[in-house]
C-alpha cells in the first residue's frame, strides 16, 4: 500500500488500497489450500477471492478508471490494467489443489498489477483529478452498504 502521497484519504483510492489487502489476505489463504491439495478447501478459498476480486475490479473500471481514461496520457495504461483483471480473472478459474505453479502465477500477477495501482495509478490520480472528476468518480463507483446492497450514487439522482 503507497503511504508516500496520502492518496489513500480519498474516500475511493483508500477503498481500493483496504480491498486490495483483503484480496491479498484471501489469496494467501487459497495459496495454503493450493498447497495442502485439498480440492474442496481450494474451491472455497477461490470462490473466497472471487468474492473480493470482481466487485473490486468492476468498481475500479466503472468509475475511476473510468474517469482517469478519458485523458490520453493514462488511456492506453488502464487498457493494460483492465486486460490485467481480465488475465487474473482467467488464471484465477485454472487453479487447483496442487497446482502450485499456476497458483503463483496468479500470485505474482495479482501482486504486480496491484502494486501498479497501488504506487502508480493511484497517486497519478490524487494529482491528475480534480473536484469534479472526484465527484464523478464517487458518483459511478458501486458500493455497498451495511444492508450489502450495491448501488452507485447516481441512482439517487
Amino acid at each position: 500500500m503507497c503511504s508516500y502521497c496520502g492518496c489513500e484519504s480519498i474516500e475511493v483510492i483508500g477503498r481500493f488500497m483496504a480491498e486490495h489487502e483483503q484480496i491479498i489476505n484471501a489469496t494467501g489463504d487459497l495459496r495454503r489450500a493450493v498447497a495442502a491439495g485439498d480440492p474442496d478447501a481450494v474451491d472455497v478459498t477461490r470462490a473466497a477471492v472471487a468474492r473480493l476480486l470482481w466487485p473490486h475490479t468492476t468498481a475500479e473500471e466503472v468509475g475511476l478508471f473510468h474517469v482517469m481514461a478519458r485523458d490520453e496520457v493514462y488511456a492506453a495504461h488502464i487498457a493494460t490494467l483492465c486486460q490485467e483483471h481480465q488475465s487474473l480473472d482467467a488464471l484465477l478459474g485454472t487453479i487447483t489443489a496442487g497446482d502450485e505453479a499456476t497458483m503463483w502465477r496468479f500470485e505474482e500477477m495479482l501482486r504486480e498489477h496491484i502494486d501498479k495501482e497501488d504506487n502508480g495509478l493511484f497517486p497519478a490520480a490524487a494529482i491528475a483529478l480534480d473536484g469534479d472528476d472526484w465527484v464523478e468518480v464517487h458518483q459511478t463507483t458501486p458500493h455497498a452498504h451495511a444492508d450489502g446492497v450495491v448501488h452507485t450514487h447516481a441512482d439517487h439522482h
